[in-house]
């Protein structure tokens, strides 16, 4: 064999004096992929935020609570039985962790991931209702023809 491809050949077999990582259940991760998931991913896979780059800014601006907790860590690791406090667009989700999927998937696979509580469900409805009644008093656009008309003929005048 010549000589310059022996250091080649080196190169590319194994050494014996290097020690392979064993896989005895001493060296493995103590939490598996299983049993917990980063936060930022989590809301990411659940389709609470579109990207997650969103669901981490919403972390790092106190927006979300992890069982009592405003959760500062991005990485953050979530369980199935916590309880997460949502805030988005001025509107809270209070859920409960049910699954956990590192890859975000279809509507469907999502809603199995959490549980909504009851009490926010209303909640959200209540404030919904809230704000719709507030744009319907104090809209933020001129009134159509027709509804200008009828406020003038409120208002008494007939220009």
């Amino acid at each position: 064999m010549p000589e310059s491809l022996t250091h080649l050949d080196r190169n590319l077999s194994p050494d014996p004096v290097k020690k392979r990582a064993s896989k005895s259940p001493d060296n493995r991760r103590t939490d598996t992929a299983g049993d917990s998931q980063r936060l930022d991913t989590w809301l990411w896979a659940a389709r609470f935020f579109k990207t997650r780059q969103l669901a981490a800014a919403a972390i790092d601006g106190g927006k979300i609570e992890l069982d009592g907790q405003t959760v500062t860590k991005r990485g953050k690791a979530v369980r199935v039985g916590d309880r997460l406090v949502i805030g988005k667009a001025g509107v809270r989700f209070v859920v409960d962790v049910e699954a956990l999927n590192p890859r975000r998937g279809p509507a469907s696979e999502a809603e199995r991931m959490y549980r909504e509580t009851p009490e926010s469900i209303e909640k959200r409805r209540l404030v919904s209702e809230q704000r719709r009644a507030e744009r319907e008093l104090n809209p933020h656009h001129k009134p159509a023809k027709q509804a200008r008309a009828l406020l003038r003929a409120l208002r008494g005048k007939s220009f």
